[in-house]
């Protein structure tokens, strides 16, 4: 599977949603709506697992993904993901790296390769 960074650095290739989608493999959906629910306290069905990615502008998208903030701001700037953005790292950024250190250090590893 080829490797897909979403603008914030995490790896859509290695995300749950993205990989019962591609693979189109509802054992994996279920195991995701089931893990995701207690995690987030919240209530997902495997009817809810489903993504092609974060830098795609089509459907699906996990929920998250259709109204995240940093998403919203790389398609609105035009950047490949947030490595490649003048105003790296933005404070939004900045507060999502403290819940997602590899997320940084992912999107760190580019900006020191530019």
């Amino acid at each position: 599977m080829a490797k897909i960074l979403a603008y914030c650095g995490l790896s859509c290739d290695e995300c749950g949603a993205y990989i019962a989608t591609v693979n189109d493999d509802d054992a994996k959906r279920a195991e995701m709506a089931e893990t995701w629910s207690k995690e987030f306290n919240g209530n997902l069905k495997p009817s809810d697992i489903n993504c092609v990615g974060c830098l795609s502008t089509e459907e699906p998208l996990f929920m998250h993904c259709k109204v995240c903030e940093i998403r919203k701001c790389g398609i609105e700037r035009g950047v490949e993901n947030c490595a490649h953005c003048d105003d790296y790292a933005c404070d939004q950024l900045v507060k999502f790296f403290e819940m997602a250190p590899p997320c940084r250090e992912a999107l760190e590893r580019i900006r020191n390769a530019k």
